[in-house]
């Protein structure tokens, strides 16, 4: 995102996210009469950052149109942090503004989704309860660090890539709620993030390379080292690659999602390339994709592409999916990003 300005509905909800505004407020079950034709048996929910209404969605994959004030049941969780009271000391009048990350992750038996918005909100939220397992806001009221990722780690801390700030952080998250100590590291452009649990290496990525960090120190006192470094993909000469997404490819522990300004890739650990050799390529990479993963079990992949007319430049109001091809559609969305909702 750039050249941001507050957005003209931000604090504004859908009437169709019900009364009750907060965290983690669960909404709806699908009822067995909403399935879809077309859409394969197993698909999982989908996962949002929607930036229209400032809300964290789950949302239920068998409908291929959402439409939340016509049907509120579309929608099978949401999260925003207004007006609840366990996220009060976050700012999130000032800090949650255009939500920009949102993943599931599993941890002792938890699950989480992780969250962050480009003017400081910060958080690992329970789900479904939305009770708040850590949270900070870096620089809130404001995009000068801007996080855009987050990644919990087995020890329960967590790390977050600030994309302006230009640094990855680690926070020693698993000491409460409010733990505030850091490791931090320079990076620039910031962007995504991913805990490796096989070689136990922080994966990050920038405008220009793809990089590990080791992660050492305890859990109250975190340090981070860098330990390799790939150059991206060039996709425009003179340019920089502007790495952006940055996702395990489900059911393929040797390789990493990875996007660009220029197009969709798969980091081949082992060999140590980038290659573009996996089903769908011609239609999954394309320019601008500002997520991507994939369902191990159905083979779909979902991706997010921004869409010309919307209120900002980077919002979409469709959600692509590639294996068979299809889309989903928010009906007056601002989708950033979309995941499958796969706890890992």
């Amino acid at each position: 995102m750039s050249g941001m300005s507050l957005p003209s509905r931000r604090g504004v909800l859908l009437s169709a996210l019900g009364a009750g505004i907060g965290a983690g407020l669960p909404l709806a079950s699908a009822s067995s009469a909403a399935a879809s034709g077309g859409v394969p048996r197993g698909t999982p929910p989908v996962l949002l950052t929607e930036q229209a209404t400032q809300h964290i969605l789950v949302l239920d994959p068998r409908r291929r149109v959402w439409d939340r004030e016509a049907d509120p049941s579309v929608v099978r969780w949401a999260f925003s942090p207004h007006g609840d009271a366990r996220y009060k000391d976050l700012r999130p009048e000032d800090s949650w503004v255009y939500p920009s990350e949102s993943k599931v992750r599993g941890l002792k038996g938890r699950t989480y989704v992780l969250t962050t918005a480009s003017f400081g909100f910060v958080a690992v939220v329970d789900y479904p309860s939305g009770r708040r397992y850590w949270g900070t806001a870096i620089g809130p009221g404001d995009d000068l660090f801007n996080p855009h990722s987050a990644e919990i780690l087995p020890d329960g801390n967590v790390a977050v890539a600030c994309s302006t700030g230009a640094l990855v952080r680690l926070y020693a998250a698993s000491q409460g709620p409010r733990a505030s100590r850091y490791a931090e590291a320079e990076l620039k452009g910031a962007h995504g993030l991913h805990w490796d649990g096989g070689r136990e290496v922080l994966w990050a990525i920038g405008d220009d390379e793809l990089v590990t960090y080791e992660v050492g120190g305890t859990r109250a006192r975190p340090e981070l080292t860098r330990r390799s470094s790939v150059g991206l993909p060039i996709g425009t000469p003179g340019k920089t690659p502007g790495g952006h997404d940055l996702f395990p490819v489900a059911g393929r522990p040797d390789r990493l999602w990875v996007t660009t300004n220029a197009s969709v890739f798969q980091y081949d650990i082992r060999g140590g390339v980038f290659v573009q050799d996996f089903a769908g390529a011609a239609e999954i990479s394309r320019k601008s994709v500002k997520g991507v993963g994939n369902d191990p079990r159905t083979g779909q992949v979902i991706t997010t592409v921004p869409e010309s007319g919307l209120e900002e430049t980077w919002w979409t109001t469709k959600v692509g999916v590639h294996q068979p091809q299809s889309e989903y559609k928010l009906v007056g969305g601002g989708i950033y990003k979309a995941r499958w909702f796969l706890p890992r």
